[in-house]
């Protein structure tokens, strides 16, 4: 299968003989002297994947070196950490590498190429890479797009998640929703009804599509709301909310020249039957 093209990519970030492993450049590094990079954007890594590649290191060994930046007496993995940890299970006391030095934001930069490279990345773990490179290294959209290859409406639309809640995040990174899902609930204003809708786009199995159309009859509402609301003295207004606090259901006054009209709303007979509780003065 074809990998979709990355842009300049790898190959703009790290020499061609790198890439194609033709430099003479490669050497035998102990495990135990490299470090994981605590800026990858992957922080989830399936078992049994490691263990697949655990099992085809052993057969044919590390068929493809590892990128090492020397830090000292140590090494940070720039490109290969999956291989890197495979090769510990395995057993193996060193691992092929090269061994070159880059700046911080190249190293960011290669790890999340590697990782688009090979769709190892879930939404969210892809989404703060990409806003990290724009706020920590001031690269625009435009500059990111050329590097990895994506579009910068793609760009935009992904860093777009990085401001949902925790909670919604982690669904996504689950993949209990998707990043479609997460880019509709960003519709919803209330963050607490985002996590509502999340909820029910899990229970109910809501497609993108349910979710746009909600959050766009919802919008409806709230437009038609404001229209009367400017129609309505303040009085009215306060009126309506005091009677939604105390009958904890909407209530919508019409006022006329010679009469008026009271509108009350109810969910069920069970919930018609607590207003009319309240209403008598037996809550």
């Amino acid at each position: 299968m074809t990998k979709r093209g990355l842009g300049k990519g790898l190959h703009a970030l790290i020499s061609d003989a790198v890439i194609n492993n033709n430099d003479n450049s490669i050497q035998e590094v102990r495990l135990t002297d490299i470090d994981p990079n605590e800026r990858q954007p992957r922080k989830s890594f399936d078992d049994e994947s490691l263990q697949q590649l655990c099992q085809s290191i052993k057969q044919h060994g590390v068929v493809q070196p590892i990128i090492l930046h020397p830090e000292g007496n140590r090494y940070t993995i720039v490109a290969g950490e999956r291989r890197w940890r495979a090769a510990k299970m395995a057993g193996l006391k060193t691992i092929p590498a090269i061994i070159r030095k880059f700046h911080n934001r190249e190293i960011i930069e290669i790890a999340l190429i590697e990782n688009l490279q090979r769709e190892d990345l879930n939404p969210i773990e892809e989404a703060e890479a990409l806003k990290t490179l724009m706020t920590e290294y001031n690269l625009t959209q435009e500059q990111i797009s050329e590097r990895i290859g994506r579009s910068r409406s793609y760009i935009a639309n992904s860093i777009r998640l990085t401001t949902l809640s925790p909670r919604i995040k982690e669904y996504i990174a689950n993949g209990d929703i998707s990043s479609g899902h997460g880019r509709a609930l960003l519709a919803f204003e209330d963050e607490k009804l985002r996590e509502e809708m999340a909820k029910e786009i899990i229970k109910n199995n809501l497609t993108v599509r349910d979710v746009e159309r909600i959050a766009s009859q919802l919008k409806g509402k709230t437009a038609k709301k404001q229209s009367r609301n400017k129609q309505k003295s303040p009085h009215i207004i306060e009126l309506e909310n005091n009677l939604e606090r105390v009958l904890g259901t909407k209530v919508k006054i019409t006022p006329g020249r010679k009469k008026g009209k009271i509108e009350i709303e109810y969910y069920s007979q069970e919930d018609l039957d607590r207003i009319l509780e309240v209403m008598a003065g037996n809550p």
